[in-house]
């Protein structure tokens, strides 16, 4: 009886680790989803993992090709090895919720072909009414400042599993030498996950549309500047904020001549 008590736990002990591992590794996909491109130092920091924990699982992730290394070299760094950041790869973010797709791309081409160009723009156009109608509210609730709006529309995207952002890009002080006069204040909103990212990349319709609705639930004229549908890591949309006086250079006096001196 004794040694039957002992053989039966070994069976016990070995699922847990199993399963503490599967969870982890969850995290750490979640983790290049939110923060991504982020390098495994970072990361381990974030999630609190230890390093030889963190790069087991990047390691792991990326051989099931869920993951993928971009290069990425720090402004000012100069020549040498680029960092290695991570990103999701394509296979992830059908991993992270791209359900139904070939379903969706079948009826879509169909719609397409049995009806035309204009059928497929009205659905995207109706896809795109609803996103505006459930957002609007928040973005007003936000106030009328354009930093605020964007705020809130991507903490409302975020909800909506588009894992966005908006940070603002100031104008570097430092360079103000040389730079103009004036600059633009923008505020990049990114977006680390898309939902039809790769319906986006057959019906380009999709993004044009989710351009437009965040140019009107802010009030200004938005540009795309990169698309996970074009092979872009993250969706990146420039919002302006408006000017930004930079300090006026100091003048020195200018030297007196002679003539002017009289001597």
């Amino acid at each position: 009886m004794y040694s039957a008590d002992k053989a039966r736990k070994p069976t016990v002990t070995a699922a847990r680790p199993a399963e503490t591992e599967e969870r982890t590794r969850d995290r750490v996909l979640q983790g290049v989803l939110t923060h991504g491109p982020v390098s495994a130092a970072n990361l381990g920091e974030l999630l609190n993992l230890t390093p030889a924990a963190v790069r087991r699982h990047l390691d792991a992730l990326e051989k099931d090709r869920l993951i993928e290394v971009a290069t990425h070299r720090q402004p000012g760094a100069g020549a040498g090895r680029p960092a290695r950041r991570y990103v999701i790869a394509p296979r992830g973010h059908s991993e992270l919720g791209n359900d139904y797709l070939d379903i969706a791309r079948s009826a879509l081409t169909m719609l397409q072909e049995a009806v035309g160009d204009d059928a497929l723009r009205s659905f995207a156009t109706a896809r795109a009414a609803e996103m505006e109608a459930r957002y609007r509210p928040i973005v007003e609730a936000a106030g009328s400042e354009i930093a605020d709006r964007a705020k809130a529309l991507a903490e409302a995207m975020t909800r909506d599993g588009f894992v966005a952002s908006a940070n603002v890009m100031s104008p570097p002080t430092s360079a103000a030498a040389r730079l103009p006069e004036h600059l633009l204040a923008s505020i990049q909103l990114c977006q680390g996950h898309c939902p039809v990212r790769d319906l986006a990349q057959d019906f380009t319709v999709f993004c044009d549309q989710e351009t437009q609705i965040i140019a009107d639930l802010l009030g200004v004229d938005v540009r795309r500047l990169s698309t996970m549908a074009q092979g872009a890591h993250v969706c990146t949309t420039h919002i302006p904020l408006g000017r930004v006086e930079l300090p006026e250079p100091s003048v020195l006096p200018t030297p007196k001549t002679q003539d002017q001196t009289g001597t």
